[in-house]
């Protein structure tokens, strides 16, 4: 669909329960506004959009993220105004993505560098839809499958940044442990390795594993998560057991960004944890 951008995913961890897109909604409240504004009745509208009043229902309730062909015969059908058209590019399906994370998520969907460090479970951006649904199933309250489903697909829709274009950045260190865990057992945690190894190889990604022996550890505080706009400016994000926190601070940032950097320097090289996931991938 033409109008629908990349930040619809979960975050890194598995806490947390889906959002509700307030994208969507309001759009929704959009439309209904101008529609009856114009006089027409849902199925008049319908009749004009050429789409059933079943989907203009779902679109005003903010249950549908509408296309293009509905965006621009919406418009002509209710005078043109170009609130649609201007409001649409705007919109995010959340479905399965916890509410604390909306923000970050749509800087994510901009950012030019994008640093992620993990010491929980494998960042979502690097999960596979098997290993992202044995960690949703495995952390309270019990989930039904179409909430484990939500949660998974919107994991796995953040994948596409590492397609975007201008491409991002990337850098994830993560914990020797997060693999030898084995969450799933040895079937995921195969096609794990081998994802983890295929995206080390693309260009614009640095991955690095933190020896399990470290004495020296900048990231005894938890995990941490950093990006740069496309104005130079640089964000900090951190996530707990049940929230998680944007921090626009420059001063706070700084001191990430410090410990993003102590912990490069005690991670192995990007080289040498190529060659730990290949030996760990062949012992199982």
């Amino acid at each position: 669909m033409g109008y629908e951008n990349t930040d619809g995913g979960a975050g890194a961890g598995s806490c947390g329960e889906p959002g509700v897109s307030d994208s969507l909604r309001t759009f929704g409240a959009v439309v209904q506004a101008l529609r009856e504004h114009a006089g027409l009745s849902r199925e008049e509208f319908a009749d004009r959009v050429r789409f059933s009043r079943h989907t203009v229902a779902s679109v005003e309730q903010g249950r549908r993220m509408p296309d293009r062909d509905f965006v621009e015969r919406g418009e002509a059908a209710t005078g043109n105004t170009g609130a649609l058209r201007s409001a649409a590019p705007h919109l995010t399906r959340q479905a399965g993505l916890a509410s604390w994370f909306r923000q970050w998520a749509r800087l994510e969907a901009q950012a030019v560098t994008l640093w992620t460090y993990e010491c929980r479970v494998i960042p979502g951006l690097l999960q596979t839809e098997r290993y992202a649904r044995a960690v949703t199933e495995s952390v309270p309250p019990v989930k039904d499958e179409e909430q484990v489903a939500k949660q998974v697909t919107a994991r796995l829709e953040r994948h596409r940044l590492f397609d975007r274009r201008p491409p991002i950045a990337f850098s994830f260190i993560i914990e020797q442990a997060l693999i030898e865990r084995g969450t799933g057992g040895p079937d995921v945690m195969r096609e794990l390795l081998d994802s983890l190894l295929e995206r080390s190889s693309q260009f614009n990604v640095e991955l690095q594993v933190m020896p399990r022996h470290q004495p020296d550890h900048a990231g005894f505080d938890g995990p941490l998560m950093l990006l740069e706009s496309p104005d130079i400016k640089w964000f900090g994000y951190a996530e707990g057991q049940r929230g998680g926190m944007l921090i626009p601070d420059p001063k706070e940032v700084s001191i990430m960004l410090q410990r993003y950097a102590k912990l490069r320097s005690q991670a192995l090289t990007c080289e040498d944890s190529r060659s730990l996931l290949e030996q760990l991938r062949g012992a199982l």
